[in-house]
């Protein structure tokens, strides 16, 4: 009996600690229009961790990708600017992408 109560307040304390939301990390990453032609993207997460090596898309409106890189050691990605409208994705893997569209982007 000593011995289930014990697993069972291990587990249940286990499950208390993982879903903690203090140790989670949300994407976070936002794009602006620099006004020269470029568009500046800054990321990272919730916890503070940095975004540096962060696979970045650039896609049109059909899906075709215009643009891949990854964000720099300052977390921040910059390309030239496409024409018409496009959606850049912040992918740091499953769960932890973010899609932002031109019309989202900060002018």
């Amino acid at each position: 009996m000593k011995k289930a109560l014990l697993s069972l307040a291990v587990t249940l304390g286990l499950a208390v600690f993982l879903a903690s939301p203090l140790y989670a990390h949300t994407p976070l990453c936002s794009c602006s229009d620099e006004g020269n032609g470029t568009i500046l993207c800054e990321g990272g997460f919730s916890d503070g961790s940095s975004a540096a090596g962060v696979k970045m898309t650039v896609v049109d409106a059909s899906g075709k990708t215009l643009v891949e890189g990854k964000m720099d050691e300052f977390s921040e990605f910059q390309f030239k600017k496409p024409a018409g409208a496009f959606t850049v994705i912040f992918d740091a893997g499953p769960g932890h992408a973010v899609k932002i569209p031109s019309a989202d982007i900060i002018e």
